[in-house]
């Protein structure tokens, strides 16, 4: 570099050494394209050009007497200095020395074309430093095509450093306004197919094992606004595999129209619900910003775009929110145990935050939002950000985990809940809530006694990895994208009884009814949310236990149910599979469905309450007779849950099984001759009895003897630490629990796995 400071540098010329002269996304754009990353073509008007500017129009002296004159907490104040100096900024003189470098710069950028498009982006110089992020303070100006409109974009993106949210920003952060210097990056620009965000760590769970992707349809200024909610992945950095999928609808998006320029559009009717990205590209993503990462030694939030299925580079910043508190508020989740869960979305921004709704519409309306208050809006804008400062709580209607919001809320430290689509419809105005911005829930009410207790900055054995896996027990179609997120091993018992009731017609009468292609397509399509949702990871169907009971609340199932005096020892699971094979083959067909022709090879088949090993030859037969074989990517288990299968399990695995799943409360019940969900002996029910645990025992030391997986999806496992140890210790593969006992059964494992270890 030269020691007299440039106006204006190529990308070529610039390393990450630059931020004084480039600001940080100008170092950052030039350290990528250098490093010899996919980053399109570009140059910088340095910040030494913007200060040339200033200093040539003696601008200083009068935009600091007008700071000196504004109260930057009074909104409508702020807004007439912010106006006052862009107008300064707008109609200074550019000195002519500087107007031939940026065109000379402009003519180069690209061979054969010397009015190509590009975009000019604003990078203060104290900008994307680790301690301060400018999400969205100033401005990028799109398309920009001819010297005359480069000139202009440049003039409004130096008048940027000066809007209200950003002298607001500045002001509450400490910097010296005239400290903070702009340059422009100017690059070629690209047109989005596909635009997104990766992070080279989770920013909202702080596993580090994590790279978080989303995306849209077109252009990128949709996903940082929040104005539709992007799809969502997670992959495993350790194995470069999708631990996680969220697919959303999108009916607008952002392109780019010659001559018309940044356009709204509606979504092509065929990609409405299509997905964004492949499997292959969102891993290329992530390889890339681990790439990014591993280069600066420090987490990064990178914005990506796809033109013609060719991934660029956009754009990198440091993350700076994984070491704030996770909330201002220090309420603990279990406090909110009795209140009512009213509304879900995104979980955004750790930490929960309790207060009364105020809803504003637009940036105008932010004086209503007081100290402690919640506030709600349908998305959020940089002018917000004094609002936002002053409430408990974010939630908003639209957005994901990389828009606007949920940026300056983990900025701010406050828990936020985004894209729930329907909270200014369904809160009101002054009504108390409770927003946990770790699980995206909010609650109607607060606490009844709120007890501060003490939060903590990440550390890498809140996501312990385990020789014993843990899956999670699901049912529910609709939490399987956000449960997804969590930190589960799969699902280790998928309950096809909640599809089954969602349907709502007994599947007798469907068939009947000449709809077995309708049932076969509503359970396919359930299932295939939870093995999207699931990446990766394995999702054990456990095929249909209705009782006769629970049959005969579906449309039409009193004509095929009989009555009995007890249904749990009656007419359910694999005999009623032998008595009449049609629903089964229904349950086989859409597995075959989701595997063969959705291409989900994750889904894997348990068979339930199978009495004997008779049964278990002729359910296997049926199996074999629709077209699914065992093979390393579709396995065969079977529900423990009787006694016979305890006694008789080597003659069960002599049949040919690839895992065992231990249905601990049935089990429990049949053992000791006792019922549950009857009052008078409930106290009985116990899986520490000591016929239970020798029961445990045997099963999982068989299936160790033979190479099986066992596994325990009983509620045991999440509320007997000691049962648990004595699993471990047996050689149990894997355990199933409900899903807000994922992350506290994985600590536990950890801890056990250790004491036996040593």
């Amino acid at each position: 570099m030269n020691t007299t400071p440039a106006l204006v540098l190529p990308f070529s010329k610039i390393s990450k050494e630059d931020i004084s002269l480039v600001g940080g996304k100008g170092a950052n754009l030039g350290e990528m394209y250098c490093l010899g990353l996919p980053v399109p073509n570009g140059f910088v008007v340095t910040a030494q050009a913007y200060q040339s500017v200033i200093d040539h129009n003696a601008l200083q002296p009068v935009i600091r007497e007008i700071i000196r004159q504004t109260d930057v907490n009074h909104q409508k104040e702020l807004q007439k200095a912010s106006i006052k100096i862009q107008r300064l900024i707008n109609t200074a003189d550019i000195p002519q020395n500087l107007i031939d470098e940026i065109f000379e710069s402009y003519q180069d950028l690209k061979p054969g074309d010397q009015r190509p498009l590009v975009a000019v982006r604003s990078s203060a110089t104290a900008e994307d430093l680790p301690d301060a992020s400018f999400a969205g303070q100033q401005e990028s100006y799109l398309d920009i095509q001819g010297e005359s409109n480069l000139i202009q974009a440049i003039r409004q993106a130096w008048a940027s450093l000066w809007g209200a949210r950003a002298i607001f920003y500045r002001a509450t952060k400490g910097f010296d306004h005239f400290k903070v210097l702009l340059a422009a990056p100017v690059q070629l620009m690209i047109q989005s197919e596909v635009s997104g965000v990766v992070f080279s760590v989770n920013p909202v769970s702080r596993n580090k094992n994590q790279v978080v992707v989303e995306t849209v349809w077109g252009l990128g200024d949709y996903i940082v606004q929040g104005v539709v909610n992007p799809d969502h992945y997670i992959v495993n950095k350790d194995s470069l595999t999708i631990h996680s999928r969220q697919s959303v609808p999108q009916t607008i998006m952002e392109v780019r129209q010659i001559p018309n320029g940044v356009k709204k559009i509606n979504v092509p009717k065929e990609k409405v619900f299509a997905r964004k990205l492949t499997d292959e590209q969102v891993i290329e993503v992530a390889k890339l910003s681990l790439k990014v990462h591993q280069h600066y030694f420090f987490p990064q939030d990178s914005e990506f775009a796809v033109e013609n299925n060719k991934i660029f580079l956009v754009q990198t910043r440091p993350i700076t929110t994984l070491n704030l508190e996770k909330s201002q508020q220090k309420i603990s989740e279990g406090q909110l145990i009795k209140l009512k869960q009213i509304l879900q979305g995104q979980p955004a921004s750790f930490g929960i935050g309790v207060g009364k709704v105020v809803k504003i519409k637009k940036a105008s309306e932010i004086n209503r939002v007081k100290e402690g208050d919640v506030l709600v809006t349908e998305m959020t804008s940089p002018d917000f950000v004094p609002a936002m400062k002053r409430a408990s709580a974010i939630v908003t209607d639209k957005g994901g985990q990389t828009s606007h919001a949920a940026i300056v809320s983990r900025e701010l430290g406050i828990p936020a809940v985004v894209g729930t689509k329907i909270s200014t419809r369904i809160l009101k105005d002054h009504q108390l809530i409770s927003v946990n911005g770790s699980t995206g829930t909010i609650y109607n009410g607060v606490p009844e006694k709120v007890k501060v207790v003490e939060t903590k900055e990440f550390k890498e054995e809140e996501f312990p990895k385990t020789a014993t896996k843990v899956y999670v027990n699901l049912g529910e179609p609709d939490l399987a994208s956000l449960v997804a997120q969590g930190n589960a091993d799969g699902v280790g018992l998928l309950r096809a009884e909640f599809m089954m009731a969602q349907i709502g017609v007994h599947p007798k009468k469907m068939i009947r009814d000449g709809k077995s292609q309708v049932f076969i397509h509503n359970l396919a399509e359930n299932l295939a949310k939870f093995t999207d949702s699931f990446g990766d990871r394995p999702v054990v169907y456990r095929a249909s236990d209705f009782k006769t009971n629970e049959y005969r609340n579906l449309i039409g199932g009193q004509d095929y149910e009989p009555i009995e005096p007890n249904p749990m020892l009656g007419f359910r699971g694999a005999y009623r599979y032998l008595s009449d094979e049609s629903v089964f083959n229904l349950e086989l067909e859409a597995i075959k469905t989701v595997r063969n022709k959705m291409g989900y090879k994750n889904l894997h088949l348990m068979v339930p309450f199978c009495r004997t090993v008779e049964e278990l030859v002729k359910v296997k037969r049926i199996i074999s007779a629709s077209g699914l074989t065992r093979s390393n990517s579709f396995k065969l288990w079977m529900m423990v849950e009787i006694p016979s299968n305890v006694i008789l399990l080597e003659d069960f695995i002599q049949v040919g099984i690839d895992g065992i799943s231990i249905g601990s409360n049935d089990l429990t019940m049949l053992i000791l001759g006792t019922d549950r969900d009857n009052e008078t002996v409930a106290s009985e029910f116990d899986e520490r009895n000591p016929a239970v645990t020798w029961a445990l025992e045997r099963v999982v030391k068989t299936a160790a003897k033979h190479h099986i997986t066992s596994s325990l999806c009983g509620q045991a496992a999440s509320l007997y630490p000691d049962l648990v140890e004595q699993l471990v210790g047996w050689g149990i593969t894997s355990v199933s629990v409900s899903p807000d006992a994922v992350d506290n059964t994985r600590r536990v494992i950890s801890q056990i796995e250790k004491r036996l270890l040593k």
